[in-house]
Protein backbone atom coordinates (compact mmCIF):
# COMPACT_ATOMS: atom_id res chain seq x y z
CA UNK A 1 0.00 0.00 0.00
CA UNK A 2 1.35 3.39 -0.96
CA UNK A 3 2.05 5.95 1.73
CA UNK A 4 0.11 9.14 1.79
CA UNK A 5 2.33 11.85 0.21
CA UNK A 6 1.58 14.21 3.03
CA UNK A 7 2.62 11.62 5.63
CA UNK A 8 5.75 10.86 3.60
CA UNK A 9 6.71 14.53 3.57
CA UNK A 10 6.14 14.82 7.32
CA UNK A 11 8.32 11.73 7.91
CA UNK A 12 11.16 13.24 5.86
CA UNK A 13 10.84 16.55 7.69
CA UNK A 14 10.97 14.84 11.10
CA UNK A 15 14.03 12.82 10.08
CA UNK A 16 15.76 15.99 8.94
CA UNK A 17 15.00 17.76 12.21
CA UNK A 18 16.34 14.85 14.31
CA UNK A 19 19.56 14.78 12.27
CA UNK A 20 20.01 18.54 12.77
CA UNK A 21 19.56 18.21 16.55
CA UNK A 22 22.14 15.40 16.62
CA UNK A 23 24.70 17.47 14.69
CA UNK A 24 24.14 20.57 16.81
CA UNK A 25 24.44 18.57 20.03
CA UNK A 26 27.68 16.96 18.88
CA UNK A 27 29.10 20.33 17.91
CA UNK A 28 28.10 21.82 21.23
CA UNK A 29 29.91 19.07 23.14
CA UNK A 30 33.03 19.52 21.07
CA UNK A 31 33.04 23.26 21.61
CA UNK A 32 32.76 22.88 25.42
CA UNK A 33 35.56 20.35 25.62
CA UNK A 34 37.93 22.54 23.66
CA UNK A 35 37.37 25.82 25.54
CA UNK A 36 40.51 27.22 27.21
CA UNK A 37 39.05 26.76 30.73
CA UNK A 38 38.23 23.13 30.11
CA UNK A 39 41.66 22.52 28.64
CA UNK A 40 43.22 24.10 31.73
CA UNK A 41 41.19 21.87 34.05
CA UNK A 42 42.31 18.75 32.24
CA UNK A 43 45.93 19.79 31.79
CA UNK A 44 48.42 17.97 33.97
CA UNK A 45 50.30 20.33 36.28
CA UNK A 46 54.07 20.36 35.92
CA UNK A 47 55.71 18.33 38.70
CA UNK A 48 57.43 20.25 41.50
CA UNK A 49 61.18 20.56 41.23
CA UNK A 50 62.82 17.72 43.15
CA UNK A 51 65.37 18.46 45.84
CA UNK A 52 68.79 17.18 44.82
CA UNK A 53 71.71 16.08 46.93
CA UNK A 54 73.61 19.13 45.69
CA UNK A 55 70.79 21.40 46.96
CA UNK A 56 71.00 19.78 50.37
CA UNK A 57 74.79 19.90 50.64
CA UNK A 58 74.66 23.58 49.71
CA UNK A 59 72.15 24.53 52.42
CA UNK A 60 72.26 21.94 55.20
CA UNK A 61 75.21 23.23 57.24
CA UNK A 62 73.94 25.18 60.24
CA UNK A 63 71.91 24.97 63.44
CA UNK A 64 68.36 23.65 62.90
CA UNK A 65 65.42 23.50 65.32
CA UNK A 66 62.24 21.46 64.97
CA UNK A 67 59.39 23.90 64.33
CA UNK A 68 56.36 22.00 62.99
CA UNK A 69 55.22 18.39 62.99
CA UNK A 70 52.31 17.21 60.84
CA UNK A 71 51.62 20.89 60.07
CA UNK A 72 51.17 21.74 63.76
CA UNK A 73 53.51 23.94 65.87
CA UNK A 74 55.74 21.88 68.12
CA UNK A 75 55.53 22.49 71.87
CA UNK A 76 58.75 24.03 73.16
CA UNK A 77 59.25 21.15 75.59
CA UNK A 78 59.38 18.78 72.60
CA UNK A 79 61.88 20.68 70.47
CA UNK A 80 65.48 19.79 69.75
CA UNK A 81 68.54 21.12 67.96
CA UNK A 82 70.47 19.54 65.10
CA UNK A 83 73.85 21.27 64.72
CA UNK A 84 75.16 20.17 61.32
CA UNK A 85 78.77 21.29 61.13
CA UNK A 86 79.51 19.71 57.76
CA UNK A 87 78.20 16.96 55.51
CA UNK A 88 80.15 14.49 57.66
CA UNK A 89 79.85 15.98 61.18
CA UNK A 90 76.75 16.67 63.28
CA UNK A 91 75.71 17.11 66.92
CA UNK A 92 72.33 16.62 68.56
CA UNK A 93 70.91 18.40 71.61
CA UNK A 94 67.54 16.78 72.10
CA UNK A 95 65.65 14.90 74.74
CA UNK A 96 62.32 14.31 76.33
CA UNK A 97 61.01 16.21 79.32
CA UNK A 98 60.46 12.77 80.80
CA UNK A 99 62.98 12.58 83.64
CA UNK A 100 63.82 8.98 82.74
CA UNK A 101 64.85 9.79 79.16
CA UNK A 102 68.48 10.50 78.22
CA UNK A 103 69.74 14.05 78.76
CA UNK A 104 71.36 14.76 75.41
CA UNK A 105 73.59 17.83 75.27
CA UNK A 106 75.51 18.20 71.98
CA UNK A 107 76.02 14.51 71.35
CA UNK A 108 78.28 13.67 68.43
CA UNK A 109 76.33 11.88 65.70
CA UNK A 110 76.88 10.22 62.37
CA UNK A 111 75.40 12.00 59.36
CA UNK A 112 74.82 10.57 55.91
CA UNK A 113 73.37 12.30 52.85
CA UNK A 114 72.11 10.06 50.05
CA UNK A 115 70.15 11.74 47.26
CA UNK A 116 67.50 13.77 49.16
CA UNK A 117 67.67 11.75 52.40
CA UNK A 118 69.64 13.00 55.41
CA UNK A 119 70.17 10.43 58.17
CA UNK A 120 71.52 11.42 61.58
CA UNK A 121 72.24 8.56 63.99
CA UNK A 122 73.72 8.26 67.47
CA UNK A 123 74.01 5.92 70.46
CA UNK A 124 72.64 7.61 73.62
CA UNK A 125 74.02 4.68 75.58
CA UNK A 126 75.22 1.14 74.97
CA UNK A 127 72.72 -1.14 73.28
CA UNK A 128 70.58 1.68 71.85
CA UNK A 129 70.68 3.23 68.36
CA UNK A 130 68.53 6.22 67.45
CA UNK A 131 68.08 7.40 63.86
CA UNK A 132 66.52 10.59 62.53
CA UNK A 133 65.82 10.23 58.81
CA UNK A 134 64.74 13.29 56.82
CA UNK A 135 63.55 12.76 53.23
CA UNK A 136 63.77 16.44 52.33
CA UNK A 137 61.03 17.80 50.09
CA UNK A 138 62.01 21.48 50.20
CA UNK A 139 65.06 23.35 51.46
CA UNK A 140 66.23 26.98 51.56
CA UNK A 141 68.66 29.13 53.53
CA UNK A 142 66.29 29.42 56.49
CA UNK A 143 64.09 26.28 56.58
CA UNK A 144 63.59 22.76 55.28
CA UNK A 145 60.60 20.42 55.14
CA UNK A 146 60.80 16.63 55.12
CA UNK A 147 59.06 13.32 55.47
CA UNK A 148 60.51 12.26 58.80
CA UNK A 149 61.16 8.78 60.20
CA UNK A 150 62.29 8.27 63.78
CA UNK A 151 63.56 4.85 64.79
CA UNK A 152 64.88 3.49 68.06
CA UNK A 153 66.62 0.13 68.11
CA UNK A 154 67.57 -1.67 71.32
CA UNK A 155 69.34 -4.95 71.83
CA UNK A 156 66.47 -6.23 73.96
CA UNK A 157 63.25 -5.03 72.34
CA UNK A 158 64.01 -4.55 68.63
CA UNK A 159 63.07 -1.46 66.62
CA UNK A 160 60.22 0.99 67.09
CA UNK A 161 59.41 3.45 64.28
CA UNK A 162 57.27 6.56 63.96
CA UNK A 163 56.66 8.70 60.87
CA UNK A 164 55.48 12.26 60.32
CA UNK A 165 56.06 15.36 58.23
CA UNK A 166 58.25 18.04 59.80
CA UNK A 167 59.62 21.51 59.27
CA UNK A 168 62.89 22.73 60.75
CA UNK A 169 64.07 26.34 60.87
CA UNK A 170 67.60 27.66 60.92
CA UNK A 171 68.80 29.26 64.15
CA UNK A 172 71.31 32.03 63.49
CA UNK A 173 72.39 32.71 67.07
CA UNK A 174 74.15 30.53 69.62
CA UNK A 175 73.30 32.02 73.04
CA UNK A 176 75.20 29.50 75.17
CA UNK A 177 77.65 32.23 76.32
CA UNK A 178 75.07 35.02 76.55
CA UNK A 179 73.18 33.36 79.38
CA UNK A 180 76.15 33.21 81.78
CA UNK A 181 75.52 35.41 84.81
CA UNK A 182 72.67 36.28 87.18
CA UNK A 183 69.25 37.24 85.83
CA UNK A 184 66.21 38.59 87.65
CA UNK A 185 62.69 38.96 86.26
CA UNK A 186 59.07 37.88 86.18
CA UNK A 187 56.39 36.26 84.03
CA UNK A 188 54.86 38.65 81.50
CA UNK A 189 52.13 36.33 80.16
CA UNK A 190 49.17 37.23 82.31
CA UNK A 191 46.89 34.43 83.45
CA UNK A 192 49.27 31.56 82.68
CA UNK A 193 50.35 29.01 85.27
CA UNK A 194 53.70 30.83 85.42
CA UNK A 195 52.08 34.14 86.35
CA UNK A 196 52.58 34.14 90.12
CA UNK A 197 53.23 37.89 90.40
CA UNK A 198 56.66 37.29 91.91
CA UNK A 199 60.20 38.18 90.93
CA UNK A 200 62.52 35.26 90.17
CA UNK A 201 66.28 34.96 90.04
CA UNK A 202 68.61 32.50 88.33
CA UNK A 203 72.39 32.35 88.29
CA UNK A 204 73.80 30.46 85.29
CA UNK A 205 77.37 29.20 85.63
CA UNK A 206 79.78 28.25 82.88
CA UNK A 207 80.02 24.66 84.14
CA UNK A 208 76.47 23.77 83.03
CA UNK A 209 74.86 24.23 86.45
CA UNK A 210 72.65 27.00 87.82
CA UNK A 211 71.24 28.27 91.10
CA UNK A 212 67.57 29.16 91.47
CA UNK A 213 66.82 31.70 94.19
CA UNK A 214 63.67 32.36 96.22
CA UNK A 215 63.02 35.85 97.53
CA UNK A 216 62.55 36.10 101.29
CA UNK A 217 61.71 39.69 102.14
CA UNK A 218 64.57 41.69 100.67
CA UNK A 219 66.91 38.69 100.52
CA UNK A 220 67.44 36.09 97.82
CA UNK A 221 67.82 32.58 99.24
CA UNK A 222 69.13 29.64 97.14
CA UNK A 223 66.42 27.00 96.67
CA UNK A 224 66.82 23.53 98.08
CA UNK A 225 66.44 21.97 94.63
CA UNK A 226 69.27 19.62 93.74
CA UNK A 227 70.85 18.68 90.39
CA UNK A 228 70.09 22.05 88.70
CA UNK A 229 71.70 21.49 85.29
CA UNK A 230 71.18 23.31 82.00
CA UNK A 231 72.46 23.71 78.48
CA UNK A 232 71.77 26.15 75.66
CA UNK A 233 71.76 24.88 72.07
CA UNK A 234 71.24 27.66 69.56
CA UNK A 235 68.49 29.64 71.27
CA UNK A 236 66.94 26.70 73.14
CA UNK A 237 67.46 26.76 76.91
CA UNK A 238 67.02 23.32 78.48
CA UNK A 239 66.96 22.92 82.27
CA UNK A 240 66.47 20.10 84.75
CA UNK A 241 66.31 19.93 88.52
CA UNK A 242 65.41 17.57 91.34
CA UNK A 243 62.55 18.45 93.65
CA UNK A 244 61.09 16.11 96.28
CA UNK A 245 63.01 13.22 94.77
CA UNK A 246 61.56 13.77 91.26
CA UNK A 247 63.41 15.09 88.21
CA UNK A 248 61.74 17.98 86.37
CA UNK A 249 62.65 19.42 82.96
CA UNK A 250 61.70 22.59 81.14
CA UNK A 251 62.62 24.14 77.77
CA UNK A 252 62.48 27.83 76.75
CA UNK A 253 63.33 29.72 73.56
CA UNK A 254 65.42 32.73 74.50
CA UNK A 255 66.51 36.04 72.99
CA UNK A 256 68.83 38.68 74.39
CA UNK A 257 69.00 42.41 73.79
CA UNK A 258 71.78 43.96 75.87
CA UNK A 259 70.98 43.42 79.55
CA UNK A 260 67.45 42.19 78.80
CA UNK A 261 66.63 38.54 78.18
CA UNK A 262 63.26 37.13 77.13
CA UNK A 263 62.00 33.58 77.42
CA UNK A 264 59.11 32.36 75.28
CA UNK A 265 57.53 28.90 75.16
CA UNK A 266 54.52 27.23 73.59
CA UNK A 267 52.89 25.17 76.34
CA UNK A 268 49.87 22.90 76.65
CA UNK A 269 47.48 22.92 79.59
CA UNK A 270 45.81 19.90 81.17
CA UNK A 271 42.86 20.28 78.79
CA UNK A 272 45.05 20.09 75.68
CA UNK A 273 44.84 23.81 74.89
CA UNK A 274 48.04 25.57 73.84
CA UNK A 275 49.20 28.90 75.24
CA UNK A 276 52.30 31.11 75.13
CA UNK A 277 54.30 31.58 78.32
CA UNK A 278 56.78 34.46 78.55
CA UNK A 279 59.35 35.79 80.97
CA UNK A 280 61.35 39.01 80.84
CA UNK A 281 64.43 39.52 82.98
CA UNK A 282 67.34 41.86 83.50
CA UNK A 283 70.94 40.98 84.12
CA UNK A 284 72.08 41.63 87.69
CA UNK A 285 75.44 43.43 87.72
Amino acid sequence: MKKNPIIKKMHLLLTSLLFSVFVLTACTVNVNVNTPSAAKDEATEAPATEVTQADIEKNIVGIWMLSEQDEQPVLTNEKGIFDIVSTTEAYISISSTNGKAPWIDRMESEININDNVVTIAFNPHEGVLIKHEFAITDISDDAFSADYTYSRTTDNSGTSVSESTVKLVRIDDDLSDDIIGTWEGHCTSEGSVFDDGKEHRWKYKDDGTYVYYIKDGDDWIPSENTLNEYFVAGNLLCTRWMENGEENREWWEITRDGDTMRWVALREDKYGNTFAAEFEMTKVK
